[in-house]
């Protein structure tokens, strides 16, 4: 059970610090979101409802395609993942309590913070060993049916997401093209720690013993 508290928190934890990130950017969507952010705010400044509720149904929408590729890379964090970035980011947004643009190099500092705050919530949420996302699933999926390697499938389907949000009217910019170089080291670091910090806390009873 303790185990599973844990698995848990680090899991939920790392969802919410996706919708914070999510959030922070939003701010300064004018330097560039990422290319799933920017199909997120396209939707969302051509048909309404929210950025979160967007999210959410995007994130559906590549369960469903997952589950028709290849059912094993599904599971309950893929819909916990799917359901609940979005109302964070939404939460997020309406406590209206982060920075607004300013115009000024600030906006590249908090866009920084949110490529910190991303790669951070990815090794917490992986740490958690609930499940992939949908659109990792997804890719994984499209990695596992082309041959591609899993880098190659990555690259492949956000430049197609990045494509659609722009002719949307997403906000794309330079820093669409920087978030993976920045986030997926910090990802990779962060993972490995966490999952140190998991198996440490898991076994903390037994050491008591």
């Amino acid at each position: 059970m303790r185990e599973k508290v844990i698995n848990y928190g680090f899991f939920f934890t790392g969802l919410m610090l996706f919708g914070l990130a999510n959030a922070i950017a939003v701010q300064v969507k004018y330097l560039g979101l990422h290319p799933w952010e920017v199909l997120n705010v396209a939707l969302f400044e051509k048909f309404g409802f929210s950025i979160g509720t967007w999210s959410t149904l995007v994130g559906l929408l590549f369960v469903g395609l997952s589950w028709s590729l290849n059912r094993k890379y599904i599971s309950i964090g893929t819909f916990l993942n799917a359901l609940l970035i979005g109302p964070f980011t939404d939460l997020f947004l309406w406590l209206n309590f982060l920075p607004k643009a300013t115009h000024t190099p600030l906006d590249y500092l908090n866009l920084l913070c949110t490529m910190i705050i991303a790669g951070i919530a990815g090794g917490l949420y992986v740490a958690g060993g609930i499940g992939a996302g949908p659109r990792d699933g997804f890719m994984l999926s499209v990695a596992e049916k082309t041959k591609l390697s899993v880098s190659r499938a990555r690259i492949l389907v956000e430049c197609l997401v990045l494509a659609i949000g722009y002719a949307l009217g997403g906000p794309a910019f330079v820093a669409s093209f920087f978030y993976t170089l920045i986030t997926s080291p910090i990802f990779q670091f962060t993972l490995k720690h966490f999952r140190h910090l998991r198996t440490q806390l898991a076994r903390q009873p037994e050491l008591r013993d």
